[in-house]
């Protein structure tokens, strides 16, 4: 894919970035410019480790791969970045959910909080000769939900079970 792929992630890394960002922000006692390095850094980190793994006409081709994840354990790429602003995972997992799941997509970037919690999409934009974009009323409702960090209890539905 060529260096095309670079600049057709840029969109969806720079608002992944930056929501994750917007994290460590409202957790608190992290100065701007840490912040900014931060975020770029992590920009960096998704745009190596997606470089093969970006598939704009399969766009669900990689997802598992391109999934940023915070599960007791810190995901890499956010460990990376933040090890780089001298922030060790003990502060990350003080100052980040303790269950986040971020997928970063091609024409789409979504997230959940919690382990059953509803899926907001960030961006999400028509792929190109596909149909239009279809307008989300669900991005209202869950737009502040990161801030209290609690979700309404999802319907009796999950996206992905896992029978033991």
């Amino acid at each position: 894919a060529g260096s095309g792929a670079g600049a057709a992630m840029r969109t969806e890394i720079s608002t992944a970035a930056a929501f994750v960002t917007r994290l460590l922000r409202a957790g608190g006692g992290v100065g701007e410019e840490q912040l900014r390095c931060f975020r770029e850094r992590l920009q960096e980190a998704m745009r190596d480790h997606y470089k093969h793994h970006w598939f704009p006409l399969v766009p669900s081709k990689g997802s598992g791969y391109r999934c940023i994840r915070i599960n007791h354990k810190m995901d890499p790429l956010i460990g990376k970045a933040a090890g780089m602003i001298g922030l060790s995972h003990e502060r990350l997992f003080q100052l980040l959910p303790s269950e986040l799941t971020l997928w970063v997509d091609p024409f789409e970037v979504s997230y959940r909080i919690g382990e059953d919690g509803s899926i907001c999409v960030l961006y999400e934009s028509p792929q190109p000769g596909g149909k239009a974009a279809k307008q989300l009323e669900s991005r209202t409702s869950c737009k502040e939900e990161w801030r209290t960090g609690r979700s309404s209890p999802s319907k009796s539905y999950n996206m992905m079970t896992v029978s033991s």
